[in-house]
This record gives C-alpha cells, structure tokens and sequence, in this order.
C-alpha cells in the first residue's frame, strides 16, 4: 500500500478544485482515501485541518459549504418545506474523518463505520448562507487497523444545528 505523504504534502487548508482531485483517486497515492465526487462532495474547501489541534489535541478538520438554493437535496428533502437532510451533514463529516487519516498519513481506503449519538437541534434551509463543520479526532488507532473516532458539530451561518458523538472511520487494504 503506498504512503500517502509520498504523494501528497500536508497543507493547512485545501480548496474546492483540491478537493475535487481528491475525489478523482490518487491524491494521496493508488488505492487510498479520497472524497466523494460532486454531488455527494458535502463541501466547497477545508479550512482548517491539523495534527494535534482541536477539543482533544489529537487533530482537526473543519469544512465549510457555500448554501444555494439550487443544491440538489432542496429539491427532494421536503418538497414544500425545503430542508439539508442531517443524515448529510454527517455523512459531510464522516467523509472529513476519512480525508483526515490519509492526509496524516495512514494508508487505505475510508468507510463510515458508525456514530454512538446523533442530537439534532436545527435546519438548514435554504436561506442558509453557509454550513461549517467541526471535527476534532478522540482516537486515532494506527496499525493492522487504522481506525479515526471523532466528535463533531454542523454550524448553519454561525448556529449548531447538529451534533455528533464517537464518528468512527476505518481505513481498509486491499487484500495481497
């Protein structure tokens, strides 16, 4: 499995065309994490990310998603009463744990493996300028396994609206 830091160095904060790369494959070497392309993409750039920052000095990531009314999810999550599904917002932040570990190192491929508590508080609609999401890692186990457990919160133009409790990434190998 190739070493993600061979094709990749670690930037403080990544763009939307970054980003989109990442989700082409190969950002940090064959056959390791990347995000998903558009729409599933739940975020325009990542802000900040790190090593040792956040509540639990282990790592952070927050991102960020620029709100229009055209996004696809309007349309279908209510129809008449239109709303961001949090069931995205967590997959948004899943998708950040993954990013996550390969940027700092571990090699493999990112799956969602479960969330201990999930609290919703609030929407986002459309009238939503922009949503942020702050992830700070708990655990991060490296080895056979490479395992990411994480808090985090959804932020609609300043206000949480969403609150997430034990996130847990894995990364996974192709068998030899």
């Amino acid at each position: 499995m190739a070493n993600p830091h061979d094709f990749h160095s670690l930037q403080p904060s990544y763009t939307r065309d970054e980003l989109l790369r990442s989700s082409e494959g190969g950002y940090f070497g064959p056959g390791n994490a990347q995000l998903p392309a558009p729409p599933m993409l739940m975020m325009d750039r990542i802000s900040e990310i790190s090593l040792d920052g956040g509540a639990f000095g282990k790592g952070h990531i927050v991102g960020e998603l620029d709100i229009v009314p055209g996004h696809w999810f309007f349309d279908f999550h209510f129809r008449g009463d239109p709303m961001m599904p949090s069931s995205l917002g967590l997959d948004a932040m899943w998708q950040m744990i993954g990013y996550w570990l390969g940027w700092s190192g571990s090699p493999g491929k990112g799956r969602a493996i479960g969330v201990g508590e999930v609290e919703c508080t609030g929407t986002i609609t459309p009238d939503a300028q922009r949503v942020r999401y702050e992830v700070a890692m708990r655990q991060v186990r490296r080895g056979k396994l490479v395992l990411g457990i994480a808090d985090g919160r959804v932020l609609a133009d300043g206000t949480c609206v969403f609150v997430a409790k034990d996130m847990r990434v894995g990364l996974t190998k192709a068998a030899d």
